[in-house]
């Protein structure tokens, strides 16, 4: 039997050999490779059922649009031949000290193998006549690295791949168990037996529903609607990082969300707003101000290229200097603008803006969460059975500010390794009911009053009355029953707060994404902020050393 399957639930409990939570590239990587070595996968979906035609998709992996930095053997650029080492040597200028150079460079030296069984399993990358992989830079990068599809749409051509690689596996996984896709299910707590991951209670057309296995994944995404405006879809909520809070995992580097340099600018936007592609100016693109002076002229050697904190930092610098609301994204130089970037024109029109203008108005926007759940190599927390995987988890690679296009890279890489754990895993002993459940009454703030809080005082700009008036905010949060996916959402939000607003506090110092007015100097010693429930409390463990 092939291909996935799609039920109506009826039971209350469904047992699995992985339960992934989360249906990105980092989810659906894992689902594939352990269905492969036979065990049986049930895939949460917190959006409906996958529409490749659909306006609005659940998974941040969808709305990628740069590409996938991976360096390709043998092949040499303008610029000269690329290396594992230097990928990583780019890697960890970016990360302004916090990068685990371990860790990293095992994802990295990976990179070329996953992306391969992404392309066998059809993923169509962009390809010159004869056949070669184009490629292009993004900010950070010293090498043409970035791999592509459809020009600006390779988040999209990836989550296709994907799903047509689940419902038609091929030959050589012709004896695979289906995957079985739960979509529009929550999930609202992690079980646990004897403080062992022995599955999820999830929430589905209002009905309590547990799927009962010994290995859980959260491969949740991000956390961008902790803002008003963000380029993340809807479900980026922080609900991998709540559920890995209360079931015992530790979390760090939270404070380090990382704000894209150019998310289009619309007055009063909220909600997922349209990214411009750090590709455009990979291509010859340039950020200035309203009067039409270089935004990053004599801030970075690398200009417009240079890491995504710091040209984010200055366009900020920029706004608040002239008093206008945004930037300019300078496209004229771009050649073919509108055919090597159909997404994002697309995107600009559907926004009553007209690219041919040349001159695309952006502000910095919510984009990405540098840390998150801790894990070790193979995607393991501190939770037996419990896995995270993909922007949820915090491997080290990204340290305090992400390299553009790693992303979509450890989402493969790390994706397939919790595979291989959850592989080794099955047959463990399962209880017959569905463990511990968190039922009680939670902190739940309004989710406009949370967004429009953390846009004023936990963006680009912190300081310590900010953080403290945050905190406060926090603090008095109404204690409720959490009965709807909404109420899940932003009992998700409420707790994810917290613990980046604590985080922030922490950190007395500024730090890539992380900027404290009132400490503007960067320390001496690069530490990771570790953070864990004790309690009921939200507390700081010691802090982490970054080896190397």
């Amino acid at each position: 039997m092939s291909g996935s399957m799609r039920a109506e639930v009826t039971e209350r409990t469904v047992r699995a050999d992985l339960v992934v939570v989360g249906a990105g590239i980092a989810g659906l990587t894992a689902a594939l490779w352990a269905a492969r070595d036979g065990l049986r996968v049930v895939v949460l979906n917190k959006g409906p059922r996958w529409n490749a035609s659909s306006r609005e998709q659940p998974t941040s992996t969808f709305y990628a649009q740069g590409g996938v930095a991976v360096v390709m053997p043998g092949v040499q650029g303008p610029e000269g031949p690329d290396s594992v080492d230097r990928h990583l040597a780019d890697t960890i200028a970016a990360g302004a000290g916090l990068t685990d150079p371990t860790a990293s460079g095992l994802i990295l030296a990976d990179g070329w193998a996953s992306v391969s069984a992404l392309i066998g399993w059809g993923a169509d990358f962009d390809r010159d006549a004869d056949g070669a992989l184009l490629r292009t830079r993004e900010g950070g990068h010293t090498r043409r690295r970035i791999i592509h599809a459809g020009g600006d749409a390779t988040g999209a051509a990836i989550q296709r791949a994907l799903h047509e690689a689940v419902r038609h596996p091929g030959h050589d996984a012709r004896d695979a168990p289906p995957i079985r896709f739960l979509d529009d299910t929550i999930a609202t707590a992690v079980l646990l037996d004897d403080g062992r991951a022995v599955g999820v209670a999830c929430l589905r057309a209002g009905r309590a529903v547990s799927v009962l296995a010994p290995t859980v994944l959260l491969a949740t995404g991000g956390t961008g609607h902790l803002y008003a405006a963000t380029t993340n879809p809807a479900g980026s909520t922080g609900d991998g990082i709540a559920l890995a809070l209360r079931a015992g995992a530790q979390v760090a580097d939270l404070e380090f969300i990382q704000f894209h340099p150019t998310m289009l600018y619309t007055e009063s936007a909220r909600g997922r707003r349209t990214l411009i592609s750090e590709a455009v100016r990979g291509e010859g693109g340039r950020l200035v101000d309203v009067e039409g002076r270089p935004v990053t002229e004599g801030v970075h050697p690398m200009g417009d290229l240079a890491p995504r904190d710091v040209v984010a930092d200055a366009v900020q610098t920029a706004i608040e200097l002239t008093g206008h609301p945004c930037v300019y994204l300078d496209v004229s130089g771009v050649v073919d603008f509108e055919d090597r970037f159909p997404t994002v024109t697309a995107g600009v029109r559907a926004a009553g803006l007209d690219p041919a203008g040349g001159r695309i108005p952006v502000v910095p926007g919510a984009h990405y969460l540098c840390g998150g759940v801790v894990t070790d190599e193979s995607a393991r927390t501190a939770v037996d059975g419990l896995l995270a995987a993909g922007e949820v988890a915090r491997t080290g690679l990204h340290g305090a500010n992400r390299l553009a296009s790693n992303s979509l890279l450890e989402g493969l890489v790390m994706g397939r390794r919790a595979a291989a754990v959850a592989v080794g895993r099955r047959g463990l002993p399962m209880p017959e009911a569905g463990g511990r459940r968190f039922e009680q009454p939670v902190p739940i703030l309004e989710r406009g009053l949370l967004q429009d809080m953390m846009t004023r005082q936990v963006a680009l700009r912190r300081s310590a009355s900010g953080l403290a008036a945050a905190a406060d905010t926090i603090a008095g949060a109404p204690r409720r029953m959490a009965e709807s996916v909404r109420d899940v959402e932003d009992a998700a939000l409420t707790l994810t707060a917290s613990a980046v607003v604590a985080a922030a506090a922490a950190r007395t110092e500024s730090r890539g994404a992380h900027v404290r007015t009132d400490f503007p100097l960067t320390g001496d010693v690069a530490e990771s902020r570790v953070f864990r429930i004790v309690d009921g409390e939200l507390r700081e463990a010691r802090p982490a050393a970054v080896p190397g």
